[in-house]
């Protein structure tokens, strides 16, 4: 029983990244993503998708993250009988800073983990993005909120520290 319910998780979160992913995952990999302009790191990498991935996980544990969630449509969609390029979201988070977070804004909790997004733009290509930590929670930084900001930036920080680390050859 414990199995079937962690397969149907696993199956509920891959839908619900293909349904929100909709707009990313039908393009081909001939085509140019339009990424928004801002709030969002993007960093086209020379590594397939599956390394890039292999050296994200490795880059979040070598600055002390925890990769807390994982979901792609990929797999999913395959199953179906929907081939689409490889996709993942990879939630990023670690406890010091949801402490610290939620005692700032219990509201600005909803944004954890932050997520990477690795998409494969060729068999032998893929890209790294993220949205920035400090555009993330920028709605809930206000004066009630004075660490918060520092929080976040933190976090950008780190974040860009494991996507160059990702991609760097």
């Amino acid at each position: 029983m414990n199995q079937f319910i962690k397969q149907s998780r696993h199956y509920l979160a891959a839908l619900i990244v293909a349904g929100a992913s909709s707009s990313f995952t039908q393009v081909s990999a001939s085509e140019s993503v339009d990424w928004p302009d801002e709030g969002w790191t993007v960093i086209s990498s020379e590594k397939s998708y599956a390394t890039l991935l292999d050296d994200l996980h490795q880059a979040v544990a070598d600055v002390g993250m925890a990769v807390v969630t994982e979901a792609g449509p990929t797999e999913a969609a395959a199953e179906r009988g929907e081939i689409i390029p490889g996709n993942r979201v990879v939630g990023v988070f670690r406890n010091d800073f949801a402490v610290a977070i939620i005692r700032e804004s219990v509201p600005a909790m909803i944004e954890a983990p932050l997520r990477f997004y690795v998409t494969e733009d060729s068999s032998d290509s893929a890209t790294l993005s993220w949205k920035i930590p400090s555009h993330v929670f920028a709605p809930y930084i206000n004066q009630k909120t004075p660490t918060l900001a520092d929080q976040a930036q933190a976090l950008d920080a780190l974040f860009q520290q494991i996507g160059e680390s990702a991609v760097s050859p």
